[in-house]
């Protein structure tokens, strides 16, 4: 795991880069506006997490990990250090 500076364009993320196997990486792009930072967290530790998939070249994002305020997404979820992540 890779961590990156918070995107401060729009609502406020908290963005890493997770391997999920030896090619591929996944960032995830987690709303800190909607749902607690994880401020615990360092390079190199493991993180579950469920959201919406977004394929790219690089090998693709996950937003929505957290509750959607307008039900229009279902409500995904990080996991670090047996706490999750969801909502505020």
């Amino acid at each position: 795991m890779r961590i990156l500076q918070d995107d401060d364009l729009g609502a406020k993320h908290q963005k890493f880069i997770l391997r999920v196997s030896s090619a591929q990486t996944i960032l995830i792009a987690h709303n800190i506006e909607l749902a607690p930072r994880i401020n615990s967290i360092s390079n190199g530790d493991r993180v579950q997490f469920y959201g919406e998939y977004e394929w790219n070249g690089k090998g693709g994002i996950v937003h929505w990990t957290h509750r959607d305020p307008n039900g229009h997404h279902i409500g995904g979820w990080l996991k670090h250090e047996g706490r999750i992540y969801q909502e505020r």
